[in-house]
């Protein structure tokens, strides 16, 4: 791999990163919309679900953007990927919730209709869980062995 090829992976590794960030800080927030303008707050258990929806994306999302790779290399690595694996688990299961409330009911709780917040929360779980497979992706991709590294080569004399 090219310096010109390494610097744009790590660009883009950097890109989808912080707007993985982004996105599930939107779900978070999207959410904490949903409990105080839509009285989500009165439904049982899934009022609950909303805040710590809001939560555990708010701390996630600031947990991607700090400069993690400044504590230990080995250290920031592992907290970026359990960071991002807990950002797509957010997206996934906020969509999974919503397409059982859809379906068959959540905790006694059926949602009715595709309204505009609905389609928006839809996106919004797609892009945060797309995104960070993305970067975690990336990321796998650079640290791999490159052709012309003394590691590959010495692999292939084996």
């Amino acid at each position: 791999m090219t310096r010109i090829h390494s610097v744009a992976l790590a660009r883009t590794m950097t890109l989808t990163r912080y707007l993985g960030a982004v996105a599930v800080l939107a779900v978070g927030v999207d959410h904490l919309e949903q409990y105080y303008v839509d009285y989500y707050r009165a439904v049982p258990t899934i009022g609950t679900l909303f805040v710590l929806d809001f939560i555990s994306a708010a701390v996630v999302a600031v947990g991607l953007v700090l400069p993690l790779g400044r504590l230990t290399r080995r250290l920031g690595d592992r907290l970026l990927t359990l960071l991002a694996l807990a950002g797509i688990g957010i997206g996934a299961g906020t969509l999974a919730g919503l397409l059982v409330s859809e379906n068959a009911g959540l905790f006694g709780f059926m949602e009715a209709g595709y309204r505009s917040a609905i389609v928006l929360s839809i996106v919004l779980d797609v892009a945060a869980a797309a995104l960070l497979a993305a970067f975690l992706a990336l990321r796998a991709l650079s640290q791999a062995p490159h052709r012309d590294s003394p590691t590959h080569r010495n692999e292939l004399a084996r």
